[in-house]
């Protein structure tokens, strides 16, 4: 049976990942640090701690459901006692992008990361709908990087991500640098920002004295039948007023150099500042 030190086990993510092991095929050690999330672990689970040498002894793998900004700090605090050919699992990019992880050679370094489930999706049930982050009862997608070691250690890593972020659908293999790409990059310096001045477009209308709920409703309907045209849910096309509006809108919304975000050295500082 393949050991896994859980480190963080009592966190937000942590008890998500800890809940989704629960029964699998992996010996799970639960590590956890803070009075809190060890009752959590045990309230909302029913799951113990332990000491973090104890899981470490013989772990196959350490998963380190830990945020961003400890995650240096954690690696380096267990490195010594890791044995050559463990599997170091992280859940984002950006520490191993930014270089957090120890120089070791003779590990494996393997990162994961949900997609959460789609917008357009075949969900019918209530609880699954309401799954916005997904985890629980909600299909998803994921992806995946082995950073280092040898190639047949992805099916193993693959076999984590899909039991931690079950159910999942598509499982994508990318590499770090891509992952990076995606996140922080596409999903958060670009969709959050944008959807951010969606909502503060939508607050300028209700200022102006559209009904909150009015715009809301109007605002969240028309993302559903534009997103299905622009993403190729549907087939369609524009009218020729929404094309004029666009023609005209993008430049006074966006720079004609936006897609900088995505060049080496600004994904680099986006990640330096978020580790």
């Amino acid at each position: 049976m393949t050991s896994i030190a859980l480190f963080g086990a009592g966190g937000k993510m942590g008890c998500r990942l800890a809940r989704n092991l629960r029964g699998s095929r992996f010996d799970v050690r639960h590590v956890e640090v803070s009075e809190a999330g060890k009752a959590r672990l045990q309230s909302e689970l029913g799951l113990s701690t332990i000491d973090a040498d104890k899981a470490l002894d013989g772990a196959d793998v350490v998963i380190l459901a830990v945020p961003d900004t400890a995650i240096g700090k954690v690696a380096a605090s267990i490195n010594d006692r890791l044995k050559a050919g463990t599997m170091v699992v992280a859940l984002d990019a950006a520490a191993p992008f930014a270089g957090h992880f120890p120089e070791r050679p003779d590990l494996v370094y393997f990162v994961t990361h949900p997609c959460h489930p789609p917008i357009f999706n075949d969900e019918t049930d209530v609880a699954a709908k309401k799954d916005h982050f997904g985890g629980v009862h909600a299909k998803q997608h994921i992806v995946s990087a082995l950073m280092q070691g040898p190639d047949e250690a992805y099916a193993i890593g693959e076999e984590i991500a899909r039991v931690i972020w079950a159910p999942v659908m598509r499982s994508h293999r990318v590499t770090v640098e891509q992952m990076a790409l995606l996140e922080p990059g596409l999903s958060e310096t670009v969709c959050a920002s944008l959807l951010v001045v969606m909502r503060e477009a939508m607050d300028e209308c209700v200022r102006r004295g559209v009904p909150k709920e009015a715009a809301r409703d109007f605002l969240l309907g028309h993302m559903n039948v534009l997103g299905a045209v622009i993403f190729e849910e549907v087939e369609g096309v524009f009218s020729d007023a929404c094309n004029k509006a666009i023609e005209f809108g993008k430049p006074v919304l966006m720079r004609d150099d936006w897609k900088r975000v995505f060049e080496p050295a600004e994904i680099a500082a986006s990640i330096q500042r978020i580790t």
